[in-house]
């Protein structure tokens, strides 16, 4: 979940950003942050656990253009062969469009956006299908957790590019799942990752589902097995090689992390009720979660991401310079958290943890890891940022990614006393 800037700063933004391949890029922000005119509810439902009223509304997508459809036709129609190679023709498939998904809470908090493509079967035109696009991360705060995080993993001696070859397994936990798009994300981008989800709400989870286009083949049971044993045709078609690694659970986070024996590698933790509150329990040093996470993370690598809110929107009057170097402040909230879980998870003086801020929305991100990989001494500033920023530009060459992370590792960066 995310808290946005005032509109002035946001004009500016986009303004000076330049045109990128990246779908999700701040510039096309302006389609899915729209007024209610601008968008229709897809799914509305009333939640019981404490998250309100969750709506999702669609907004028209500009990318990709029409131009560009032919070759998603020409991947379905491999896909398919892939999985039927004995099949005749009969497997042909049709693009319908792509719109922007919001996930709301109390009509109010935006609590994920994804960006979804409609497809059918040819012979079966009311076989409606989404499919959530993967490698479109649209919120900011996101493209800041994961740049943040892995390069940090990166920076502790571990191999990242043999998890992203598939030649490794990369063992990931996220807490929270909202629409989806971040283990997603990570499970279409690293072809070792088996990643854990975790989510309290069932009205959550069948809304990323039935209405953003996650995969319903990754929901868990109670019991710990898959709810649908064999997924569909089209499932197939859409998720194979990716539906298999991701693991969706119903659960209280606290319940999971006291219940499970995984030793997790990362974890991402983005967790807001329908109050837009990150729950106490989650970063209460003395709670039963934060002490049991200290024993589920690897000892030796193990790297933690928080997302967390400002503590006041920032004043801004829309100049340049204000704009330039304007840098959230860290209030007693977000100091409190870090100081937690730097405390809780670092607590043998080997390790580090930093706070960076987000552009364009009033979130930072905290990131805690174990390792002293990176200085065998008193850490200082600026090399944990110029390792950081070097590890950055090896990630978007191994993943290959659509953004750059620099700019998400370095903006008010600061180390957590």
């Amino acid at each position: 979940m995310w808290k946005r800037m005032r509109l002035s700063l946001r004009r500016f933004s986009t303004a000076t950003r330049r045109r990128v391949e990246d779908e999700g890029d701040w510039c096309y922000s302006s389609e899915w942050w729209g007024n209610e005119s601008d968008g229709h509810t897809v799914l509305r439902s009333i939640s019981e656990k404490g998250n309100g009223v969750v709506s999702v509304i669609a907004y028209p997508s500009s990318r990709p253009s029409r131009v560009h459809w032919p070759r998603t036709h020409k991947w379905l129609q491999q896909r398919y062969a892939e999985i039927h190679p004995d099949s005749d023709n009969s497997g042909q498939f049709k693009v319908l469009g792509y719109q922007w998904r919001t996930l709301r809470f109390n009509d109010d908090t935006r609590q994920s956006t994804v960006k979804i493509m409609s497809v059918c079967m040819e012979r079966d035109p009311s076989s409606l299908y989404f499919m959530q696009q993967a490698r479109c991360l649209a919120v900011p705060y996101l493209k800041s957790m994961v740049s943040a995080g892995l390069a940090t993993l990166a920076s502790c001696n571990y191999n990242l590019e043999r998890a992203v070859l598939g030649k490794n397994v990369m063992k990931i936990l996220c807490i929270g799942h909202g629409g989806g798009s971040l283990p997603l994300f990570l499970a279409s981008m690293i072809q070792g990752a088996v990643i854990h989800i975790v989510e309290i709400d069932p009205v959550v989870i069948s809304a990323s589902i039935h209405a953003m286009g996650f995969p319903s083949g990754s929901v868990m049971t109670s019991s710990g097995v898959r709810a649908v044993s064999k997924p569909d045709l089209m499932n197939e078609v859409l998720w194979k090689g990716i539906h298999e690694r991701l693991f969706l659970y119903e659960s209280d986070a606290e319940n999971f992390i006291l219940n499970t024996t995984n030793l997790y590698d990362i974890v991402f933790i983005d967790a807001y009720d329908g109050e837009d509150i990150f729950p106490r329990k989650l970063w209460d040093p003395h709670s039963p979660f934060l002490n049991a996470l200290g024993n589920q993370v690897h000892p030796e690598h193990g790297t933690v991401v928080v997302n967390l809110h400002a503590d006041s929107d920032i004043m801004s009057d829309g100049s340049v310079s204000s704009v330039l170097y304007q840098i959230l402040p860290m209030g007693k909230y977000v100091s409190g958290v870090c100081r937690a879980y730097k405390d809780v998870l670092v607590n043998n003086g080997s390790g580090f943890a930093f706070n960076v801020s987000v552009p364009w929305v009033c979130n930072s991100s905290l990131v805690v890891c174990r390792s002293s990989g990176i200085s065998s001494g008193s850490l200082h500033r600026d090399l944990v940022l110029n390792t950081l920023l070097s590890k950055s530009l090896e990630l978007e060459n191994i993943l290959n990614l659509p953004f750059s992370c620099l700019e998400y590792i370095k903006r008010g960066f600061a180390l957590v006393d």
